[in-house]
């Protein structure tokens, strides 16, 4: 958008103390509207990292909650990504499409109080446990989008840490998530005078850290995707056949990463399409930590190919912080993903839309890797082009 046709500054008669005409504060440079809200249309005229991106595709999904030939954003400066993707989803698309569905929906924060003992910090966690219907009035309480699915505790010495997990509609919900926990938090301390807030964020939740609870009890949409190639797809699209590629998958992906000591992940690369994703999107990109540790499947059958990718903790949101910047909601537009649909409704689809990212991709570079010398070939011809000359 030029500068002409960009909204006027606002007055920052409501910016927190310390905003200048220019909306910053201080040395942190925090741009704000009139409103006292993040000011994006300034801060991005005044600093905005430039990421390249490219629509890839169209990628055909099959349902169950997603059909249709769908382009997908990537942001990334790793060029051969875009080919890349655009390969797997051309080999999907002749399988007549991938298919994806969610498997759970939920956004987690752990409290942690501390108690005089382990006997007192026990019997407080199974007082929560038997009185879920506080809580869930406790989160209730907080947002009209908040509501309780479920909670766990742990027990370490004096240390209670409880997991709230709840669902968050159309928000990716982190802040949702920590407004519902301080709540809980000042119930348990007006309710047990015994304990002591120590935070509301013990890391039990477990927030962009590579964990193996999250994936267990469920931490963002858990989406898995998958689909059958037939060999002869395998072969004109891929250059490989299933069992070329279904052997590497074993070898590479799960006794490599065994090996590696890697947490809850067997797979090539799904960080290297979640971030792309991520960014084109508006998410937090930081979430790829927890996003990355999923697992590439693939079996070599009498049809071809099948071949998944499952996603446990794809953090991700059509509304929130980062949803208004223009690029970002115009990607969202154009994935469909901003549509009058049921509460939570849209961020599901935007997960699959992701997941299907991640299934092209993963396939590609699997493919590409029973190939000698085919991924450096690749890498050198897209990324060491000499650059254009200018005058």
């Amino acid at each position: 958008m030029s500068r002409t046709n960009r909204p006027r500054r606002q007055p920052l008669a409501d910016a927190p103390e310390g905003a200048t005409r220019r909306g910053r504060i201080g040395r942190e440079g925090f741009l704000f509207d009139a409103a006292g809200g993040p000011d994006y249309w300034n801060a991005m005229s005044d600093a905005c990292a430039a990421v390249p991106m490219r629509w890839v595709g169209p990628i055909r999904f099959a349902g169950p909650e997603v059909e249709g030939e769908i382009e997908i954003p990537l942001a990334t400066y790793e060029s051969p990504l875009w080919p890349s993707v655009a390969r797997g989803a051309r080999a999907t698309a002749a399988a007549g499409g991938l298919r994806a569905v969610v498997i759970d929906d939920r956004m987690a924060r752990s409290i942690l109080l501390e108690a005089p003992d382990a006997v007192t910090a026990a019997r407080v966690l199974s007082s929560v446990l038997g009185r879920r219907d506080d809580v869930a009035g406790a989160v209730a309480a907080t947002s009209s989008h908040a509501s309780l699915l479920d909670l766990h505790g742990q027990v370490c010495g004096n240390l209670l840490f409880l997991r709230i997990e709840i669902a968050t509609g159309d928000a990716a919900g982190h802040n949702m998530a920590t407004k519902a926990a301080d709540a809980v938090m000042g119930r348990l301390l007006a309710d047990h005078p015994a304990l002591r807030h120590v935070s509301v964020s013990g890391n039990y939740c477990c927030d962009k850290k590579v964990s193996a609870v999250n994936g267990i009890l469920g931490r963002g949409k858990n989406v898995v995707a998958d689909v059958v190639l037939p060999a002869d797809a395998c072969g004109r699209f891929l250059r490989a056949t299933p069992a070329a590629i279904a052997a590497l998958n074993v070898r590479k992906n799960l006794v490599g990463s065994i090996l590696a000591g890697s947490v809850r992940s067997a797979n090539a690369h799904h960080a290297n399409m979640l971030l792309a994703f991520y960014l084109a999107t508006g998410q937090d990109a930081a979430n790829i930590v927890e996003g990355s540790q999923g697992v590439t499947h693939a079996e070599a059958r009498e049809e071809g190919l099948y071949f998944s990718v499952t996603l446990p903790n794809l953090v991700v949101g059509t509304v929130g912080s980062g949803k208004d910047l223009p690029f970002v909601r115009e990607n969202l537009r154009r994935l469909g993903v901003l549509e009058p649909r049921a509460p939570g409704a849209n961020a599901r689809r935007l997960a699959i839309l992701a997941a299907g990212a991640v299934l092209c991709g993963e396939l590609s570079l699997l493919a590409a890797q029973t190939n000698p010398g085919e991924l450096m070939r690749a890498h050198l011809k897209l990324e060491r082009r000499a650059p254009p000359r200018t005058r």
